[in-house]
């Protein structure tokens, strides 16, 4: 099960159904990421907001200075963890260091503060990155009146850890389920499979003289499908190979004779040596020969038939006139008395080629044994919605016994030198062909009518 290039099915769904839930997954991972960088980012901003105005409020006018009233136990909790430290520094003026950590930067020159929203920004102190809280105050009246800015920091590396510890808990499990999804489609893909599995070892050791149907109790509609579409395959064949086989037996039965006479004659014809005796002995090895390619001719009709036919829209009615035509002539030298009856026009679904030959065939049979003085008919009508062909003769006829045989093949009624037994069973076969009928019928008052009834008209 490998396509042109060599990349087997089960490889392509593989990578078809793996490849996009990789893909998703990683793209599941950086977003899940970020949400847990944003959400961490929001959790620290509002941490710092309220760790700036709680310092805000603990410092307060006294005199002309200012009272910081920070306990030093405050300040110990909030430096204590080295990996979450939180800096802080009070200036007054903004920027003139009282308290705190004077490395702590100001807030950029596109975010100063304004009101009593705190401005949030990062800044990178010690080769670290830290989120930043400054909010500005004022405190005095009239011409004492100053303003002070409190500053808080935090660290963003507890942030990276929240979030790389919320993806970790979020991804792994995804990737359980992700390995636990994949073993599936394996598994599925495998047992999907193991039917076009089992029809490829079926048609593997098969050859041509085992084409009997394939058998898939088991298996996707799919499957079933393609097993009846090669049941149909092999069933063509099947009847494709009997018939070369039943053509070869055929030729090979009856070219026998006439070959084994044309041989005879010529040998009795090298040993004449009279002139008029080796004339009457060649008269015979051509008519043997003329007998012998008649019979090849009809051979390869009945080979002919017996193929896949396409039907196109013909008209029977004037096919069935330009053939009278054609044997006018034939019937004229036979003595035969040759008409047509008829539609004007008579369009049919046929193979105009296996047609001809039909009519070619009943018209030859007809005014070779009518015989002389005779009359020979051929009609083409149309008969409750169908095509009916007939060829009608006023000769001799045949017994009700012999009715039954005419479409056989090689049977003969008559030991009348030329024919061979083929040309009704011909009929017959391109009748088939065209989904009808070819049935022989006694004339009134005596003859045979052969009647051709095709399916459908146009």
């Amino acid at each position: 099960m490998t396509t042109a290039a060599g990349f087997s099915l089960k490889r392509q769904l593989l990578l078809w159904l793996l490849l996009p839930q990789l893909i998703l997954w990683l793209m599941g991972g950086v977003l899940a990421f970020r949400v847990a960088m944003t959400y961490a980012e929001k959790a620290i901003d509002q941490s710092l907001t309220q760790s700036v105005r709680s310092l805000a409020r603990q410092v307060k006018p006294f005199g002309s200075g200012l009272l910081v009233d920070f306990p030093k136990a405050a300040q110990d909790i909030l430096e204590q963890d080295p990996k979450d430290r939180v800096s802080y520094m009070v200036s007054s003026p903004p920027g003139s260091f009282l308290l705190g950590n004077s490395k702590l930067p100001g807030p950029p020159a596109d975010a100063t503060p304004t009101g009593s929203e705190p401005v949030l920004y990062n800044v990178e102190l010690d080769g670290k990155t830290m989120r930043v809280a400054t909010i500005d105050v004022s405190f005095g009246e009239g011409p004492t009146q100053q303003r002070m800015r409190v500053q808080v920091a935090k660290s963003l590396s507890v942030q990276e850890s929240i979030a790389r510890e919320l993806v970790r808990d979020v991804l792994f499990p995804l990737l359980l389920l992700g390995a636990f999804m994949s073993f599936l489609v394996f598994a599925g893909i495998q047992r999907g499979l193991a039917p076009l599995q089992r029809l490829e070892a079926q048609l593997a050791h098969r050859n041509a003289a085992a084409l009997s149907p394939i058998e898939m109790t088991q298996a996707p509609e799919e499957v079933h499908s393609l097993a009846t579409a090669l049941n149909q395959l092999l069933t063509t064949l099947r009847r494709s190979l009997s018939q070369e086989k039943r053509f070869l037996n055929d030729a090979a039965h009856q070219l026998r004779t006439p070959l084994a006479g044309l041989i005879s004659q010529t040998e009795l014809a090298m040993q004449e040596k009279e002139p008029e005796a080796l004339q009457r002995r060649l008269a015979k090895v051509h008519t043997g020969a003329q007998r012998s390619a008649h019979l090849v001719h009809q051979l390869l009709s009945l080979a002919r038939t017996e193929a896949e036919v396409a039907l196109l829209p013909v008209d029977a009615a004037a096919l069935a006139r330009e053939v009278a035509r054609e044997w006018t002539p034939r019937a004229v030298a036979a003595g035969v008395d040759l008409g047509y009856e008829g539609e004007e026009s008579l369009m049919v679904p046929a193979d105009k080629l296996l047609l001809r030959e039909a009519l070619s065939n009943l018209l030859d049979n007809a005014i070779r044994y009518a015989g002389r003085g005779t009359t020979v008919t051929l009609r083409a009508l149309r008969r409750e919605g169908q095509c009916v062909l007939e060829v009608e003769d006023n000769g001799p006829g045949l017994s009700p016994s012999d009715l039954q045989h005419v479409f056989e093949r090689f049977w003969r009624a008559s030991e009348m030198p030329g024919g061979c037994g083929l040309g009704l069973a011909i009929v017959a076969e391109i009748a088939q062909r065209h989904g009808g009928t070819a049935m022989a019928l006694g004339a009134h008052p005596q003859g045979l009518l052969i009647r051709l009834q095709l399916r459908g008209t146009l």
